[in-house]
């Protein structure tokens, strides 16, 4: 089975690119959705981070207070490794327990958004960048998230560069334009990764 591992910054427009892959039959694995339910209440990975970290990253209902550890891990080098020592193999290790129910299928989709920031490469055939310009990064990431044009700024310097993005990637869909445009850049590739599969066979 051919992996594509799909990755873009923030507000890019991941998450509607692997939906209309879904809907075109190919399968997803989202390790965002995983790193989610991997710090539910209860969960092993949410109780190593309460003793890493500090219990006062937990709400009070117990779960996981994702805008407080998110400020924090921004601010803090030595917390985001911590973090990322504790969420990296538990999600490593769902994708591949994950994999081998679609392994019948002529390609998956991993939704991987710090691909190139964390060196994930391995983890796929072959990558497909979605991306944008920042300008238009930051206006998305305002109205999605009421967030000020600082703080916007601060999570876009965080990840990688546009640049070291389009290095990394072997596709690139551009997505500054209609959702009819995104979604038949979608489907060209669909054909295109149904082809290289089926000349590797």
């Amino acid at each position: 089975m051919l992996k594509i591992g799909l990755t873009g910054g923030i507000a890019s427009g991941k998450t509607t690119v692997s939906d209309h892959f879904a809907r075109l039959g190919v399968p997803v694995i989202d390790t965002d959705q995983i790193s989610r339910e991997l710090v539910e209440p209860g969960k092993p990975a949410l109780a190593e981070i309460q003793k890493q970290l500090g219990a006062r990253f937990l709400s009070a209902d117990g779960s996981l207070n994702r805008r407080l550890l998110r400020e924090h891990i921004f601010a803090d080098d030595a917390a985001k490794t911590t973090l990322e020592s504790i969420l990296h193999p538990a999600i490593q290790k769902e994708v591949e327990r994950q994999l081998p129910r679609i392994k019948n299928e002529p390609y998956a989709i991993l939704v991987v958004p710090l691909l190139v920031e964390n060196n994930l490469g391995y983890m796929s055939d072959r990558i497909l960048l979605v991306d944008a310009p920042e300008s238009l990064q930051l206006q998305r990431v305002r109205q999605r998230d009421g967030s000020t044009e600082k703080q916007a700024k601060k999570i876009l310097a965080a990840q990688a560069s546009r640049e070291a993005r389009r290095n990394a990637a072997d596709d690139i869909i551009l997505n500054t334009g209609a959702l009819q445009d995104l979604h038949r850049q979608v489907e060209k590739l669909h054909k295109q990764y149904l082809s290289l599969k089926a000349r590797s066979d």
